[in-house]
């Protein structure tokens, strides 16, 4: 089985170190060394294809700069890279979402998938006019993705829901082909309109058990809609040739940090709705009640999997940690839980993005994991100035 390997755009600025900001916390916090400019986001999006990775995710919240307007712009620099667009359903109509679509789609055919994020910050949510409560924007999520759907199958829609009524509504062409629909979200609510509307079910990187459950829950719940779901799991990474040079860099990840920053930034995910970042959180917890979290190694919640990313980022907050062949074996595992699709990031995101390309992807193609026949790049990990056999 091949899998399908997606890196990620950093719209808020990159650095050698992590950036904290993300889902639950203020506009404004996440920040980097490194300017989210087209130019510097175009060098990721350029490598990321030319090792044969599928899209790059661009996320979407008030702490990066809009997924829409970067992608487009960061397409016209690239041939191939797909762009997976975080949107919010809820600061958006779903004609207007349907025609952005089919005008991306026009203008780069192929290459605008589509990640729905329902929005689990309150407060984020109303800074954007937006009160509706956790359960009523699930249900308007599901409205949205029914008028969408209708509307890229070329149907003139009227449609009168609780949350949302349009009348009459078209658009001028139908998105070809028509672009996948990734969606996550791990709360009762998120899982039906998972089921109903997802080609691709996203997780973030839990344990391989707890993402097991997960994969059971959603394909249960897609068989009684009489649908079938691919799974992706969402994952930072450090792959260097050796374990303990691996290891080594997470320490040095860990070694920005305090116990005032590692407290600030949990003090506002605790404010989160969102049941993902609660699991995300609990993974830290005990470590940042006893202080242990300045031990890379303590935080290593199974092995290879690591979650010091969450200690004051957002969202995913895991990574894989290890040698090529180890971060590999760690992929080889999710793919064998039935993960067919692997969102990864690592910081700074362009040399991280080299590190696997280069070594991880390698071990993958060798193993039959993953086909990529289009790379331009090298991906041996020889010395190119020694001749080969000696």
């Amino acid at each position: 089985m091949s899998v399908k390997l997606h890196w990620f755009l950093p719209t808020y600025g990159d650095s050698r170190f992590i950036v904290g900001g993300g889902h639950g916390l203020p506009a404004g916090i996440a920040s980097g060394d490194r300017d989210a400019s087209i130019g510097y986001l175009s060098s990721i999006a350029r490598a990321a294809e030319d090792f044969g990775f599928t899209a790059a995710l661009t996320p979407a919240g008030a702490w990066c700069q809009d997924a829409w307007l970067t992608t487009a712009m960061v397409a016209r620099e690239t041939e191939r890279l797909g762009f997976l667009v975080a949107f919010r359903p809820g600061l958006i109509s779903p004609t207007l979402a349907a025609q952005m679509t089919s005008t991306f789609a026009k203008h780069a055919p192929g290459r605008i998938l589509l990640n729905v994020v329902t929005g689990g910050e309150p407060v984020e949510q109303r800074s954007y006019g937006d009160y509706l409560d956790k359960a009523a924007r699930y249900a308007r999520t599901d409205d949205f993705l029914s008028i969408v759907r209708r509307l890229w199958d070329g149907e003139t829609v009227t449609y009168r829901g609780e949350h949302i009524t349009v009348e009459d509504a078209t658009i001028p062409s139908r998105p070809s082909p028509v672009p996948p629909i990734y969606f996550g979200g791990s709360s009762p609510e998120a899982g039906p309109v998972a089921a109903r509307h997802s080609d691709v079910y996203l997780t973030w990187g839990e344990p391989p058990a707890a993402v097991a459950t997960k994969i059971d829950w959603i394909r249960s719940l897609a068989e009684q809609q009489g649908r079938t779901v691919r799974f992706g799991i969402r994952l930072h990474v450090i792959a260097r040739d050796t374990s303990e040079q691996a290891w080594a860099e997470a320490g040095r990840l860990l070694s920005a940090l305090d116990e005032d920053t590692v407290a600030s930034v949990q003090s506002g995910l605790g404010r989160s709705e969102s049941t993902g970042q609660a699991a995300m959180r609990a993974l830290h917890e005990s470590h940042r009640a006893d202080g242990s979290w300045t031990d890379p190694r303590s935080l290593e919640v199974y092995p290879g999997l690591w979650s010091g990313v969450g200690l004051v980022r957002g969202g995913a907050g895991t990574a894989l940690v290890g040698s090529h062949a180890e971060v590999a074996d760690l992929i080889a595992e999710y793919t064998a839980l039935g993960i067919d699709e692997f969102v990864l990031s690592g910081y700074p995101h362009l040399e991280e993005l080299y590190w696997f390309g280069e070594g991880v992807v390698p071990e993958l193609t060798r193993r039959g994991l993953f086909d990529n026949p289009r790379s331009s790049l090298s991906t041996t990990t020889g010395n190119p100035f020694v001749p080969a056999g000696r």
